[in-house]
């Protein structure tokens, strides 16, 4: 039986194209925004879908397995306000745990920009400790899978704490982790050369280089939905990043292969 997730905070559906393709199914979705609640229907018109992530809680999303999010970033980006994750908009991430809380997945995703390391990654990591929850976390470039940016960016893995992994911590390069369990390797992409783990570098051999998204410009004026579009793409978790996470908590809670992640070749788009 293939295993669920729920989606908060979804956009235009990153995580979710992602962790589908990593053969798991998506059960419902949150997102407050008008044009990405389109997109969501567009594509996911039968999952059930709630617009406030405040209003959200276990009397309305049903169970699941795996709980993804990617909070908003706007109070931690070194190009926003850097008030810091207790600012108003990325400190959304309380509603999200809260959730997390009362819903009880076996494995939580978090993901923000790299900034969150100086705008209070503690305190999200306290907040899922308080809850019962023990996380590890690492930084994935879009580029290790064959994008032509680099785009870091922070990923959190949580799971209840009785629920026994290795490498639990996430704090040590030479520990056994749920999403870097194979060993380290020197790898290349179109972002230059860096370290990451076996797994991820067949992952993204054979994923191949993607496409460039056709040009959208900078000048919105007569395009409708240009700037939505544009909003969108930037807020996005790249889909092929998603899979990678999706494929290893799959083979995890599913007694796979430690030494390899089985990947599709050149999985298809929507």
């Amino acid at each position: 039986m293939s295993l669920t997730f729920g989606s908060l905070f979804a956009g235009i559906g990153g995580f979710d194209l992602g962790f589908e393709r990593a053969g798991m199914v998506c059960k419902w979705q949150v997102e407050i925004d008008d044009y990405a609640n389109r997109v969501l229907a567009k594509h996911w018109p039968a999952v059930h879908r709630e617009r406030d992530i405040r209003q959200c809680g276990a009397h309305n999303l049903q169970p699941v397995d795996v709980i993804c999010g990617g909070f908003p970033c706007q109070d931690v980006s070194i190009s926003g306000s850097r008030i810091g994750v207790y600012g108003e908009r990325s400190g959304l991430f309380t509603e999200a745990v809260r959730i997390i809380r009362e819903i009880g997945p076996r494995v939580a995703v978090l993901e923000n920009v790299t900034g969150l390391f100086d705008g209070g990654i503690g305190e999200v990591l306290w907040h899922l400790a308080a809850i019962g929850y023990d996380a590890e976390w690492d930084v994935l470039p879009a580029a290790a899978v064959g994008a032509h940016q680099i785009r870091e960016r922070i990923f959190i893995l949580a799971y209840p704490k009785h629920q026994r992994m290795e490498g639990r911590r996430g704090v040590s390069a030479t520990e056994k982790k749920m999403l870097f369990g194979s060993g380290v390797c020197e790898s290349k992409s179109s972002g230059g050369y860096f370290k990451t783990d076996k797994a991820l570098a067949e992952f993204a051999r054979r994923q191949a280089e993607w496409d460039r998204e056709p040009s959208v410009g900078r000048v919105a004026h007569g395009v409708p939905r240009r700037v939505d579009r544009l909003r969108g793409l930037g807020n996005a978790v790249v889909p092929q990043v998603a899979e990678f996470i999706g494929r290893q908590i799959v083979q995890h809670m599913t007694g796979g292969n430690d030494d390899a992640v089985t990947v599709k070749e050149n999985p298809t788009t929507r």
